[in-house]
Parts: C-alpha cells; sequence; structure tokens
C-alpha cells in the first residue's frame, strides 16, 4: 500500500513538473523564454529551491474546464534565498492557461505573500500572465483584490519586487505598480491598462504593445518601470543584486560588507567643477568618486534624467543617492524629478536606508508645462519625503542652492543631520545676475552705463551670498570642506550616524500631497 502511494506521489510531482505540458515547454525554451520553474531556479540559491503547492489545481468545471486540469494552476510558489538570505518567490507560468489568474491561482500568491510578511522577508512576483482567466468570472477579478489588499498592507514592511517577464495587462498590472520596484525584459514584457485594440476603438490611434506599454516605452516615458533588462538571464541577475543592498525587513539595518579603510582622499573631485558656473558636469562622475569602486546602481536611469537616484556602497554600507544633474536641464527640479526622487526618498526610510543627497539645483524649473502639470503639488511630494524621513541624511553642496529648492533638497531646515558644502558652492535666493537685476533696478537705470554697472551690482551679490560662508556662519551649512576629502567626511558622518534614533509625532499616517 505505501509503495502505491509513493508512486502516486511520484507521478503527481512529476505531471506537476511538467507544467502545461513538455512539449509547450520545449517550445517556449526554443523561443529563448525560461519556464517559470527555470526562472525561480536561476533566481534562488543552488539547492534552496524549496516549492508550495505543486499538486494545486483550480477548482472550475464550467466551459470543459474540468478536462483541462494541472497541478501548481498556472503558477510557481517558492520560497528559498539570494546570498544566502532568505526570499519568498512566485513565478506565474505561461503554459498553464496563458499564466491566467484564477481563484487557486490567488490563494497559492496570497499564501506566499502572508508567509513572507510573517517570516520578514523581501517578496519577489516573476508577472508572465494574460490577466483574469475569464472561465472563473469574478472570482478571479476577487482573487486580483485580494493579491492588491496585501501588497498595500506589505508595503513598508517588507520589499517588494515585480518583474515582467511577459504580458501583464488589465487589472494584473496594479499589484507591480503598488510594490516598489519594477523590473521589464526588453522586447519581450509590456504593461498596459487597455491594450493596443482597445485603444485603436475608443480613441482612433494605432499603436503597437510595444510603443504601448514595452520596457523602453515605461523606462523613458511614464517611469513605471524603474530597471530594464536585455533578456531574462539579466532580469533575474538584477534582481539579486538589488536584494543585496536592501535589509529583509522594516525592522532591519542594511547590509554591510567588509570593508577596510585606506587613503580615502579623491584628489579627482577637485577639478570636477567647471570655473564657468553655466557649465554643465556630469554629477554621476562625482558618484562614482565618492562611493566604493563599481557599487552605484542607478534606478530609473532613462526616466527624469535631471535627478539622479540609486544605490551604492560607502565603505562597504550600503546607502541611497538622491543627486542633482547638470548635464540635464541644468539639475532644476520638475513635476517628474520631484515624483521620481520623492517616492526612492520614501522607499529607502521604509527600510532603514541612509540618504546622501548631492544638490546642484538652480530652482524648480520655469514653465506653464510644469505649472499646468502640478510642479507646486508635485515639487512637494520631494519636499514631504525628506521632511517625514527619519534615516540618518546628508547633503554635500557641490555648486548651486537657490530658492526653494536648496529648502527642497534635504535642507538643514527639514532635518538632514548634515550638511556640507564645496568651496564652489553658491547658497542664495536666486542667481547674481536676477537678484541684482532687483535689488539694484533703480541704480542700474539711473547708471550712465547700465550693462557696466549690472556686472558690478552682479559681482557685490556674488561676494556676499554666492559662496557657502555666509550659510556656514548662521549654522546652516556643518562645514565648507575640500571636494578632495569628501568621501572621507562621509565614511566618518555615516558612521556617526549609525545608531540614529528618531520618531515621528503619533498619528495613522500623514497626508502627502498625491
Amino acid at each position: 500500500m505505501m509503495n502505491f502511494k509513493l508512486e502516486q506521489l511520484k507521478k503527481k510531482q512529476s505531471e506537476a513538473l511538467l507544467g502545461g505540458g513538455k512539449e509547450r515547454i520545449i517550445a517556449q525554451h526554443n523561443k529563448k523564454k525560461l519556464t517559470a520553474r527555470e526562472r525561480v531556479e536561476l533566481f534562488l540559491d543552488k539547492g534552496s529551491f524549496e516549492e508550495i503547492g505543486m499538486l494545486v489545481t483550480h477548482r472550475t468545471s464550467d466551459f470543459g474546464m474540468d478536462k483541462q486540469i494541472y497541478y501548481g494552476d498556472g503558477v510557481v510558489t517558492a520560497y528559498g534565498t539570494v546570498n544566502g538570505r532568505l526570499v519568498y518567490v512566485f513565478a506565474q507560468d505561461f503554459t498553464v492557461f496563458g499564466g491566467s489568474l484564477s481563484e487557486t491561482h490567488a490563494e497559492k500568491i496570497c499564501k506566499i505573500m502572508d508567509l513572507a510578511v510573517k517570516n520578514g522577508a523581501p517578496i519577489v512576483g516573476l508577472n508572465d500572465s494574460g490577466g483574469a482567466r475569464i472561465q472563473e468570472g469574478v472570482r478571479s477579478l476577487g482573487g486580483y483584490a485580494d493579491l492588491f489588499y496585501r501588497n498595500v498592507r506589505s508595503s513598508g514592511v517588507i520589499p517588494q519586487i515585480s518583474a515582467i517577464m511577459g504580458p501583464c495587462a488589465g487589472g494584473a498590472v496594479y499589484s507591480p505598480a503598488i510594490t516598489d520596484f519594477i523590473i521589464m525584459v526588453e522586447k519581450s514584457s509590456y504593461m498596459f491598462v487597455t491594450g493596443p485594440n482597445v485603444v485603436k476603438t475608443v480613441t482612433n490611434e494605432e499603436v503597437s504593445s510595444e510603443d504601448l506599454g514595452g520596457a523602453h516605452t515605461h523606462s523613458s516615458k511614464s517611469g513605471v518601470t524603474h530597471f530594464t533588462a536585455s533578456n531574462e538571464v539579466d532580469c533575474i541577475l538584477q534582481l539579486r543584486k538589488l536584494l543585496s543592498y536592501i535589509p529583509q525587513n522594516c525592522n532591519e539595518k542594511t547590509p554591510v560588507l567588509d570593508y577596510r579603510l585606506q587613503e580615502e582622499l579623491r584628489p579627482k573631485l577637485e577639478t570636477i567643477i567647471p570655473d564657468n558656473p553655466q557649465q554643465p558636469y556630469d554629477i554621476k562622475e562625482v558618484i562614482a568618486e565618492l562611493l566604493d569602486e563599481e557599487s552605484f546602481y542607478e534606478v530609473q536611469s532613462e526616466f527624469a534624467q535631471n535627478i539622479v537616484i540609486g544605490f551604492g556602497r560607502l565603505a562597504g554600507r550600503s546607502i541611497g543617492i538622491v543627486a542633482n544633474q547638470p548635464m540635464v536641464l541644468a539639475g532644476c527640479l520638475d513635476v517628474n524629478a520631484s515624483k521620481k526622487a520623492g517616492r526612492f526618498v520614501r522607499f529607502c526610510d521604509c527600510f532603514n536606508i541612509p540618504l546622501l543627497v548631492l544638490e546642484d539645483v538652480p530652482g524648480f524649473l520655469p514653465g506653464t508645462d510644469q505649472e499646468w502639470n502640478g510642479i507646486i503639488s508635485n515639487g512637494a511630494k520631494l519636499l514631504y519625503a525628506f521632511s517625514e524621513a527619519t534615516v540618518p541624511r546628508v547633503t554635500v553642496i557641490t555648486r548651486k542652492a537657490y530658492g526653494g529648492a536648496y529648502d527642497v533638497m534635504n535642507s538643514k531646515h527639514i532635518g538632514a543631520d548634515l550638511n556640507f558644502a564645496w568651496p564652489s558652492a553658491e547658497i542664495a535666493v536666486m542667481g547674481a545676475k536676477g537678484a541684482s537685476e532687483i535689488i539694484f533696478k533703480k541704480e542700474i537705470d539711473a547708471s550712465a552705463d547700465p550693462a557696466q554697472k549690472l556686472m558690478e551690482k552682479e559681482q557685490e551679490y556674488a561676494e556676499k551670498f554666492a559662496n557657502p560662508y555666509h550659510a556656514a556662519a548662521r549654522g546652516f551649512v556643518d562645514e565648507v570642506i575640500f571636494p578632495e576629502q569628501t568621501r572621507r567626511k562621509l565614511i566618518k558622518a555615516f558612521a556617526s550616524l549609525e545608531s540614529k534614533s528618531e520618531s515621528l509625532p503619533k498619528r495613522k499616517h500623514g497626508n502627502i500631497p498625491l
């Protein structure tokens, strides 16, 4: 009897491992798409893959579904380790009913999400689904709502990461949208609420799936996706890399790698700021000099490029970086940059990741387009995010810090712990030329040579305000430092803030200007 039962179990496991049929899996593999289990095995450390719910089947008998039963019901749910740390994962299996979400399919994902929260470990979703299983009607829709509810409840408790490795359309897009990070595979994945056919019917626009919701579209135009991958293997390797920078849950601190302090001076930083204040420079060169070698991992690199965000390591310690990019729009803050940086700051604050801010900002981007698209409320999102953050926060002003943007970019006034400035820093309400035209207008107009008088007054204003020393005298800047000393100063600063403890006033939650 026992031997018979063992043979039954082996048969069921063998059928489950074949998913929707061996032939279809081989066909998918020949198209260079991995199967769901191959994706999970590649993602998790070797030998750590433990599957849950392998023998689950759907409960629908309508429309001939009782004759199409596959073990696992279109999703592989499992746990294992990544770099030795516990991770929960689900991978939708497109070979079973197009990976469509059924009642039991949703139940499996919900179970793995609940386990992730209980055990304080990240949840990673490998999405590849045609959407809700239409044969189940409202039961599949209810399954999506169950996922959304758990996504929201888990937000800020454990890291949630979504990889889009195939179609993700309709209601299915909202679960990844709630998660912390999305990565899409180029030319084989897409996300949209309504597909090309519906768009054509309603708006008479003709657009391909790739143009409407492909990886490039969402990385550069909408900002929906945070990373793109050239293929599925690259996608999975990026998932593993991302997890290395973040803690397991909101109660843990960031991972720290072994690092032996050396001579931390960076002479290259002394020559990186141009003599001409109107000339741009690449802030990524500054980031590369300040962080551990090749440790910077940029987030949303193709979207709102006037601000740079990402993870890096400083003396082995994981930190988040927010930096104005003078190469694009002179580093001005606009609607998209504010939203991009604001959400990143909030993620870092959720998971105890210290923040380094590199500031070179001439202000908020002017124009009717910005005003009509809500630069006021969107700029306030970044201001709110920094003001709310309780993690260690350090700012380095490299050059311009003008107007309200100076306040917003992690100034001392909104709770920054330590603020440094380079000698090239200009901290003022506005640039010297614009300020002089306002302050000395009458004097300039009455002059025999208005142009010469403007130059004189501009120089006078610059000497008084376009430097970091006035702010340092008031304590708004803690120290004016030589650029080459910046890395050394930052290592000591973050080490001193490692035990920082700060709590917000008791409340249900704040009301960020969404």
